[in-house]
């Protein structure tokens, strides 16, 4: 092969690799910015086995005690982003203000929805069709979330839908006795839980499960219904 032969058959593979070292370089677009969010998702138990007429009432019935959940805890529409429907659960996304630590959704949101939930279930009459009792999944994480006017995304929501869908999440909630657990991320219980904040008992916390996310290890821990917030025994479904 001669010189000039060489360098045709050289060049582009030299231009490929070039290629690659600049998109390895290349920033993020100008419209994707991180914000930093704490994340807290809920998830419906056994939604899919109902009926659509039921899932709209229990749909309605979970937005309205969120709503009621957040506002108890003084966190009002100011603080947080609008709900952002999931079919059968919700996401919402609460912005880092001082006003609103992430403790005061550990003892404070979760507890209080977890009353509400158990009150709602109380009061219903059951029989074949009519069965409108609810039990959810709960889970807090916090993080960088992207947004791109379509919807929120990013590694710190996929690592909470993980926990939130695992196979772990749900047979603690199929086997508990309350109609809610709680999983938090290895972030909130290392920086929250553990540290036994004011109304928070890192003892009721135990590991769940470990999970990867885009090549990195997660653990979730869980806790079956939170004392509500007057400090009461856990609630019981």
């Amino acid at each position: 092969m001669d010189h000039e032969m060489a360098e045709r058959y050289d060049a582009p593979v030299l231009t490929v690799a070039k290629a690659r070292r600049v998109r390895a370089r290349r920033p993020p677009p100008a419209g994707v910015r991180p914000r930093y969010r704490t994340i807290m998702a809920v998830d419906i138990e056994g939604s899919a086995t109902r009926t659509d007429p039921v899932k709209a009432e229990l749909r309605g019935t979970l937005y309205r005690l969120l709503e009621e959940a957040f506002t108890r805890a003084g966190i009002e529409e100011r603080h947080r982003e609008e709900f952002v429907d999931r079919g059968d659960g919700a996401l919402v996304l609460v912005r880092p203000m001082d006003e609103v630590p992430k403790t005061l959704l550990l003892h404070a949101v979760v507890p209080t929805l977890a009353e509400l939930l158990a009150g709602h279930n109380a009061g219903l009459t059951l029989g074949p069709g009519r069965d409108r009792r609810m039990r959810i999944r709960v889970v807090v994480h916090a993080g960088e979330v992207q947004s791109d006017g379509r919807g929120s995304f990013g590694e710190a929501l996929d690592v909470a839908f993980r926990l939130l869908d695992c196979p772990e999440a749900k047979d603690a909630l199929r086997s508990a006795r309350a109609p809610l657990v709680l999983v938090v991320s290895e972030d909130i219980y290392q920086s929250i839980v553990r540290h036994g904040y004011e109304g928070i008992d890192a003892r009721a916390y135990h590991p769940l499960v470990r999970l990867e996310v885009t090549g990195r290890r997660h653990r979730g821990w869980v806790r079956e219904a939170p004392p509500t917030a007057r400090g009461e025994v856990p609630l019981v479904g």
